[in-house]
């Protein structure tokens, strides 16, 4: 139930602060209820009332994790304050319903999501409304169970009050808000009051009729019959359940049932007391809101919640039962929802819910809506090693046909990753983890295909995860070190250089290379402080390097770049305070930078580029050969070191030397030189390879031919003794 805005007295400003919100929330609460309230305060007064209540409100609907269990104290609070009415139920939901994450749903540490919000409005409106209901029954029952003892312990006391006790005892068995039924210990209905009449339907006979033991229906906890029959017996005073009847036109009541013994003056056994209260409204009230919260919004297919429940009883049963998972993840789907719009997009996700329950009709099979455009379908059964790939191809052909929006024909793909396997073995967290991890490996290979998990992709793909997650800290703990690998002259030999290639000492997996650790760097931006501190580390061991090696030219550091940091605001300024607090001359400083980043750049990217080699910092051209950029652009580049990848010398590997690549290698090197480059190549594992090198024309070379990448004081050694 939504209270219109005017309605509820609410002003056109926003309240300021999340006090000021939570006050204006118990505002709109106090005026919506206020009127049907027996209190005999102020409305002001009451509006305090309410205050803490609102502020347990906002502290469920951001607790972590979720719990709505305490909104039944709110609830049960309503009642002790005398706020009985059913109105006062029904506009307290509508409140909620309205107004709880629009005030409040700021108010916490993190704002919360629409769809958050509201499932957790949803699941709060249920708990209040359970402790309201249950608050009110107990008192009720309470009340009117005293009564009703009381009127009937007055029928065995002396004659001279048998008529004012009588008169008494009618009044409250006729005018009590529940029914009232009393019955033989035989189970002979004696007496039934008004409100028991109507919650049957309104015929008399039709309760008179019958015994207590015809009033079986399906439904019925098995206890129910137990407690009655021990209740006869004089075994048990009372119990109390919840019991649905049928009523004379067929419809089911639902109540929840007390039954008490009546025993004379003795202490035998003589009567049955029966008080029932109509909680079918408040059944279906429970139902909805329970559909509410394990439904989604948008779809009505189950959500992440209802569907996780499926599956963990799915996992956890010990009969041989198999189970397949297919989670799928549309392909595109953002750039749908950012150039047609959210509204389209959910039109497009309507309709693939719609199609998607056409393919899981089978028994055993669900389809969910976990959020956004991930949705993922159950099978079960005792072979679904099959069943699951057919439930995935059914996905993909019905995704295959076209969805028309908007006179608009939407192409839809879809990624599947499928986990199948017998119950009992993994829970649910494990194999949706598994399913995503799979469904990437398809989106990876192109999407609009299924995958099968597999247990090793699973493995690299946790270990990337926990390396990615671990990189930041690796960091701070100083797990990372450099090896500095020589570059040589081809000429005569000597060490040229170094290039500073960064490790990382990971405390479980041992040292991991670049590759294991830099592609997660770029893709999280710890690449940005990780490169920065290998170019003060390389910087640094230079400059020492420098002070102890005096004779010759100046020893040159190589250190790469990645896209990212050339993408960097502070490259420039960075870099010459590098040099600057190390005391390193520029020209003793190479940034080696990938051809394939420098494609298709613009004077933007080049400009910082441009700046550095102005200060006499080399830029050197890495993995040449390898991209698809246009040798023309080399003049445009400022570039004055070419690194030839190393996939040019496996050719002169073998003997004799592939012609071809020597061919390449000789326009390279005689391009580059009469563009005043000089020419560098990687890879070098052999003498032959070293010498082909020379008669070429290269400059320089490095590879393990000369030297493996190693600790700083191997380059020392190697600047003494020479590399050859």
């Amino acid at each position: 139930m939504s209270i219109p805005a005017q309605a509820s007295g609410e002003p056109d400003a926003e309240p300021d602060g999340p006090e000021g919100r939570l006050r204006r929330f118990a505002t709109i609460w106090s005026r919506a209820i206020f009127p049907s309230t027996a209190t005999s305060m102020t409305r002001p007064e009451f509006e305090q009332h309410l205050l803490p209540l609102a502020r347990g409100l906002n502290e469920i609907l951001h607790a972590r994790p979720f719990d709505a269990g305490p909104a039944q104290r709110v609830g049960t609070a309503l009642v002790e304050a005398h706020c009985t009415d059913p109105e006062v139920l029904t506009a307290t939901l509508g409140v909620i319903d309205s107004y709880l994450v629009l005030y409040c749903g700021g108010n916490g540490p993190v704002e919360l999501s629409t769809e958050d919000g509201r499932a957790r409005c949803a699941r709060i409106q249920h708990a209040l409304a359970g402790g309201f209901s249950q608050a009110l029954r107990e008192r009720t029952r309470s009340e009117q169970e005293a009564i009703a003892r009381s009127a009937l312990a007055a029928r065995s006391q002396a004659e001279q009050v048998l008529h004012e006790t009588q008169t008494r005892f009618r009044a409250v068995f006729e005018e009590a808000a529940i029914g009232i039924g009393i019955a033989d210990l035989e189970g002979n209905v004696l007496e039934i009051n008004d409100t028991l009449t109507r919650m049957f339907g309104g015929l008399d006979h039709h309760v008179r009729s019958h015994k207590i033991t015809e009033w079986v229906h399906p439904e019925d906890s098995p206890k129910v019959w137990q407690y009655y029959n021990e209740l006869v017996r004089g075994e048990r005073d009372h119990y109390r359940v919840e019991k649905p009847y049928y009523r004379n036109d067929g419809t089911v009541l639902w109540t929840n049932l007390t039954v008490s013994l009546l025993r004379d003056s003795e202490g035998r056994p003589e009567y049955q007391l029966a008080l029932l209260e109509d909680t079918t409204e408040r059944r279906l009230l429970n139902l909805r809101l329970r559909y509410e919260a394990t439904h989604d919004a948008l779809t009505g297919l189950p959500n992440r919640t209802l569907f996780n429940e499926r599956l963990e009883k799915t996992l956890s049963a010990r009969n041989g039962l198999r189970f397949g998972l297919c989670y799928l993840d549309l392909d595109g789907f953002k750039a749908i929802n950012d150039s047609l719009g959210h509204a389209t997009g959910d039109r497009l996700l309507v309709e693939v819910a719609d199609r998607l329950q056409s393919c899981a009709t089978g028994s055993g099979e669900m389809v969910a809506r976990l959020g956004g455009d991930e949705f993922v379908a159950l099978t079960t059964g005792p072979d679904t090693e099959e069943g699951s790939v057919e439930l995935a191809c059914r996905i993909l052909n019905v995704l295959a046909t076209p969805i028309l929006i908007d006179g608009r024909e939407l192409t839809v793909r879809g990624s599947i990753g499928i986990v199948e396997g017998p119950a009992g073995e993994r829970n649910a967290a494990d194999v949706l983890r598994s399913a995503d991890i799979t469904m990437y490996r398809a989106k990876a290979a192109g999407g609009n295909r299924f995958e099968r998990a597999d247990e090793e992709a699973d493995a690299r793909a946790i270990t990337r995860h926990g390396l990615t997650t671990a990189l930041p800290a690796a960091l701070d703990r100083g797990e990372f070190f450099i090896e500095y690998q020589p570059l040589v002259h081809l000429g005569d030999g000597s060490v040229h250089g170094a290039e500073a290639l960064v490790r990382w000492c990971h405390p479980q997996h041992g040292v991991l290379g670049p590759d294991r650790f830099i592609p997660l760097a770029e893709h999280t931006g710890l690449i940005v402080p990780l490169g920065r501190w290998v170019l003060e580390e390389s910087v640094r061991q230079a400059n020492f390097w420098q002070e102890r090696h005096t004779d010759g030219g100046p020893l040159r550091i190589n250190v790469n770049l990645s896209p990212a940091q050339l993408h960097h605001p502070r490259l420039v300024a960075e870099t010459v305070d590098v040099l600057e607090r190390s005391g390193l001359e520029a020209g003793a400083l190479c940034l080696e930078v990938t051809e394939s980043a420098l494609i298709g750049a613009d004077d933007d990217l080049l400009k910082p580029l441009r700046q550095l080699a102005e200060m006499g910092v080399d830029i050197a051209l890495d993995d040449f050969g390898t991209g698809y950029s246009n040798l023309a652009n080399l003049r445009r580049l400022p570039v004055s070191i070419l690194k030839l990848d190393r996939s040019f010398t496996r050719g002169m590997q073998q003997h004799p030397a592939d012609p071809v690549d020597m061919k390449i290698v000789e326009g390279i090197v005689s391009l580059a030189h009469s563009l005043d480059l000089a020419v560098t190549v990687e890879g070098v594992e052999t003498g032959a390879q070293a010498e082909q090198l020379r008669e070429l024309g290269c400059d320089t070379a490095q590879g393990w031919y000369y030297a493996r990448p190693g600790a700083p004081d191997r380059i020392h050694a190697l600047l003494l003794a020479d590399a050859v």
